[in-house]
């Protein structure tokens, strides 16, 4: 074999190996019990005021 090929056949080996973790641990993450947040942490929520001036034109006759 080719040290090219045996060096493509290990990169695609480390690949698959990281991908099969990835996919455990984003497993393992998702299967918790996940809580909401406490509702005593949050504050009132601040209100939005916004304006909207219109400036009319004058116009002269």
């Amino acid at each position: 074999m080719n040290r090219s090929k045996i060096i493509a056949i290990v990169t695609g080996a480390i690949s698959v190996i990281l991908a099969i973790a990835y996919l455990i641990l984003v497993q393992l993450l998702d299967y918790r019990d996940m809580k909401p947040a406490p509702m005593s942490q949050f504050s009132q929520a601040p209100a939005i005021i916004s304006f909207c001036w219109q400036i009319d034109k004058i116009t002269q006759v």
